[in-house]
């Protein structure tokens, strides 16, 4: 593998990376057709990355069969307009075989979830991403990372025996830790993803992140893509307007230990008309009392 190969994907992450949502059918199945639309309709959007198998695609809530599903209709229909980023996760063999179904199937990078244990030791963390990143050497590996224990020697321990991880997406809600992190992980060595969306954006690229998550991005992709070209461009005030526009939406998501992240922008879409509502346990329908206010700021932004 070029080196060449991963500067293609490095520069891929430093963008808006999308978790798109994962429709589902009125019997519960994944809507295939409606995964498609939307897909396409991001894509149409300006969306150059995707993250199938991600957070916001409820990735805790599919069966093995339903995480490749979603990986495959991903990379059919991004086909070469867009990166795709597989989610990947679970037990290590799960993880490994997602991984290079992922490969096999034409994907050029990985995200590792953070792994879901509840012992979680630092040399234990190396151990876990080591193994599916030696696994998959052809592929860019992302470690998604929500451990505010974990310091940044051990991303630099991991890279030095992968050079195929490349990336992180930091989703710990601290700018200053994250400064930090950063740092002693190697500021130049990785591309710095900001995995907390919008709302944390401007501060982690204040303190060296290139790239951000979205789920937003599903309802409205000008608007993520509107912050994102004033952070490039150094305009801090440009980028407070757009996180302004998104604050009451994401304040909705973060409410009470973010129980309805997922939920809040499948409500957006369907008022839309773009899918149904439904999400799975453990997420929940939003209350009727929520449902109008997600409707009025979603509108507010198809203007």
């Amino acid at each position: 593998m070029s080196s060449a190969t991963f500067e293609t994907q490095r520069a891929a992450l430093a963008d808006v990376v999308a978790i798109p949502v994962t429709p589902f059918a009125e019997d519960g199945t994944v809507d295939q057709g409606t995964h498609r639309a939307l897909l396409g309709r991001l894509l149409e959007g300006g969306v150059r990355i995707l993250t199938p198998n991600g957070n916001t695609g409820e990735y805790y809530t599919l069966s093995p069969e339903e995480r490749r599903l979603v990986t495959e209709l991903t990379l059919d229909e991004a086909g070469d307009r867009a990166a795709v980023l597989v989610g990947v996760g679970h037990d290590v063999p799960t993880a490994v075989a997602s991984a290079r179904h992922a490969r096999d199937r034409g994907a050029q990078m990985v995200m590792v979830h953070q792994p879901v244990h509840p012992y979680v030791s630092q040399g234990g963390w190396v151990d876990y991403h080591r193994a599916i990143a030696e696994a998959v050497p052809e592929l860019g590996v992302v470690p998604y990372i929500r451990n505010a224990q974990l310091v940044g020697a051990r991303l630099a321990e991991l890279a030095d025996v992968c050079p195929n991880v490349i990336g992180v997406k930091y989703a710990v809600p601290d700018a200053a830790r994250f400064a930090a992190f950063a740092r002693d992980a190697g500021l130049e060595r990785f591309v710095w993803v900001a995995g907390l969306a919008e709302p944390y954006a401007p501060s982690y690229f204040s303190a060296g992140a290139t790239g951000f998550t979205s789920g937003l991005v599903n309802v409205a992709p000008s608007v993520s893509l509107n912050m994102i070209e004033a952070l490039r461009s150094g305009d801090y005030a440009g980028a407070m307007k757009v996180w302004e526009q998104i604050r009451r939406f994401e304040e909705l998501r973060a409410a009470n230990g973010s129980a309805n992240n997922v939920t809040v922008v499948k409500e957006a879409l369907a008022s839309l008309g773009l899918c149904r509502r439904e999400v799975r346990p453990p997420s929940r329908l939003l209350p009727e009392s929520e449902r109008a206010e997600v409707a009025a700021i979603a509108a507010g932004w198809s203007i």
